[in-house]
Formats: structure tokens, C-alpha cells, sequence
């Protein structure tokens, strides 16, 4: 056994440590809420809230609208784990760090995980407020939070087909139908920033096949997919790209957009997370 691995697991002992002394609560399903989506998190029924600031070996939060919680609950009687306030690489963190709480879902036995993140559109056909289901991502992180000693149950070489689960994005698909929310369907392109892109990049993003760009979310994903977890995502789009939009960008705008459509965003994930536990 290394050093690191042997690091990295008496991390995770400690922090699991810590996160039971709170809760009792055994999460069957995973959500990591993105920038301005995290109000979801204060819809959950006996709710146990952690501030990640005070868990050992936390990454901190440092994004304005990330509030930084851990938040165990119940959503009609399934019990969950929703992340409030992710972090992300372009804090500085490194890229495991970025996705340390998905090693700590799985250990708490978290089968199932929720990707939510604010995106900026790519695709001409996207408009601000509309919700994506995302079916595939291409990482320009140029990262991967797998790279280094083989931390078990993760594989040295994880397969990376259907990483986003194909049941669930049908899922979406019949919710969205039935519910009367129109889903847009896409590829997530995921950079480092914290810049967001320029014109040019973006013809690129959208010759290479991205709908959608964002600075986060494929390092939780290519940890979850590694652990064997079952993964649907959604991108809010909260902006046009640079070149698409014809004004500057800016986080505010991001928040903002977000806020708008938080009602539609609630409604879609409960639902989800309903049929969600009662589909393999």
C-alpha cells in the first residue's frame, strides 16, 4: 500500500468520521447543486446541515453563491445528500480535491449521483433558462482526478461509455414530457477557467461538438463512473457564450439566470430523484 492511497483513505476515515457524528442519515442518492442552484438543498425534509469548512480534509467553497454545506435529507421519504456549494479546480484546488465528496458519498453507500452545474450556451438553437440534459461531456480540463495511485474500488482503467446513465436521461425526458418543462439535450464542454471563453474558443467548443461549456462537474463524474455510480446530469443555461451573446458576461448574469428558473429546476430534480431510486 502507498503512501498517498494510504493518505487519501485515512482522509476520507476522518472526514466520514466527522460527517457521522451529525447525522445518522444513510444517502441512497447524490446531488451536486451548481452556481445559483444550491436553494434545492433547503428543500429537503430533516435536513442535517454540515458547514464542509468544518470537515476534515475538506476542500473549502470560495465562490460567491457556493454556500459551502453538505446537506442530509429526505425527499418524500428517500434519503439523499445534496452538495451545497461544490468547489473547482480553478480555486486552486487539485483536481481529487475537486472531487473528494464523491469518494465520500460512495463510502456512505450512494449508488446513484445528480449533476447540476450553470452553463453558458453554445448551441445557437439555446436560450438563457433553458435546462439540458447532459448526454456526454468532452473534458479540456486536461486533468483527471484518476491520474496517480489506484485508489480502490476504483479500476486503473474505468470504462467511460455511457458515463451520463441512458435510463435517466430517458427519465428526463418522460419528466420533462409530463411535467410541461421543454429539456434541451447535449454535450458538456468543461474547461479550467476561472475566464470564461473567448469567441474564438467557442467556434471551437462548437465544431468539436459542445452544446454547452462549463468550468466543472467532470471531475465528480469521471470519480463517480470509476466507483461504479449511475449519473444523470442537467446544465442550467444561464448565458450565451462569448460571440453567441452580444454582451459581456458576468457572474451576476449567471446567478441571476438561475435564480429565474430555480422553481422549474426543483420541480424537475424531485421528480428525478422519485423515479430515480426506483430505476437501476
Amino acid at each position: 500500500m502507498t503512501a498517498h492511497k494510504m493518505r487519501i483513505d485515512q482522509q476520507l476515515q476522518d472526514s466520514l468520521a466527522y460527517i457521522r457524528r451529525f447525522t445518522q442519515i444513510q444517502p441512497r442518492i447524490g446531488l451536486i447543486l451548481g452556481s445559483g442552484l444550491g436553494d434545492f438543498a433547503d428543500t429537503l425534509e430533516n435536513a442535517d446541515k454540515i458547514a464542509t469548512s468544518e470537515i476534515p480534509h475538506y476542500p473549502p467553497s470560495t465562490v460567491e453563491g457556493h454556500k459551502g454545506y453538505l446537506v442530509f435529507g429526505t425527499v418524500r421519504g428517500i434519503p439523499v445528500v445534496a452538495v451545497q456549494g461544490r468547489t473547482h479546480f480553478y480555486e486552486g484546488h487539485r483536481i481529487d480535491q475537486v472531487a473528494y465528496v464523491v469518494r465520500i458519498m460512495d463510502l456512505m453507500g450512494v449508488k446513484k449521483l445528480i449533476v447540476t452545474n450553470a452553463a453558458g450556451g453554445v448551441n445557437p438553437y439555446f436560450q438563457p433558462g433553458d435546462l439540458m440534459i447532459i448526454v456526454d461531456h468532452i473534458n479540456f480540463l486536461f486533468r483527471n482526478p484518476l491520474r496517480g495511485p489506484v485508489v480502490p474500488p476504483e479500476p486503473r482503467f474505468p470504462d467511460m461509455y455511457a458515463n451520463y446513465h441512458p435510463p435517466y436521461i430517458e427519465l428526463l425526458e418522460s419528466i420533462g414530457l409530463e411535467l410541461g418543462i421543454p429539456l434541451k439535450k447535449g454535450v458538456l464542454f468543461v474547461s479550467t477557467g476561472p475566464s470564461y471563453e473567448t469567441a474564438a474558443e467557442v467556434r471551437m467548443v462548437r465544431r468539436l461538438g459542445g452544446d454547452a461549456v462549463s468550468m466543472s462537474t467532470v471531475p465528480e463524474v469521471l470519480v463517480a463512473r470509476a466507483r461504479g455510480m449511475k449519473v444523470a446530469g442537467i446544465s442550467c443555461i444561464t448565458n450565451l457564450a462569448t460571440g453567441i451573446s452580444a454582451t459581456p458576461l458576468s457572474h451576476d448574469e449567471v446567478t441571476q439566470i438561475a435564480n429565474r428558473v430555480k422553481n422549474t429546476f426543483q420541480k424537475l430534480v424531485r421528480e428525478l430523484i422519485l423515479r430515480m431510486d426506483k430505476t437501476d
